[in-house]
């Protein structure tokens, strides 16, 4: 059995998907932009983008009742390979200890014409 779950601190779907869904413990967040829920605006630059999106993940976990330590794998979606280093930056300020795996690619384009989208997975 899966459960949608939806944080009103993170942005809405903006397309047919949930924010996040749960299914046999673990959590399938869905890539989140960095859009700020209550602006609805972007983040200036890559560490602000990646900062808001990593802050939209933390959000939709806080309302599975899990946090970041149970993320065990992210996938980093980033406009261009230039700007890893800044998004690598401000990713590492969110964990603590074990990382989660993570892959992390370019891509032609992004929604939104984001620098980077974030998603992961979490585990009870």
């Amino acid at each position: 059995m899966k459960k949608v779950i939806c944080s009103e601190k993170a942005p809405g779907a903006i397309g047919p998907y949930s924010q996040a869904i749960e299914a046999n413990g673990m959590v399938f967040v869905s890539g989140q932009l960095p859009i700020d829920a209550v602006t609805g605006q972007m983040a200036e630059g890559i560490e602000g983008q990646a900062r808001q999106s990593l802050e939209n993940i933390k959000h939709i976990l806080e309302e599975a009742g899990l946090t970041m330590a149970d993320i065990v794998k992210t996938t980093v979606f980033l406009q261009d390979m230039s700007l890893f280093t800044g998004m690598n930056g401000v990713y590492a300020t969110y964990f603590d200890g074990a990382f989660p795996a993570r892959s992390a690619v370019a891509v032609k384009a992004l929604p939104k014409d984001a620098l980077v989208e974030i998603e992961c997975i979490a585990v009870r």
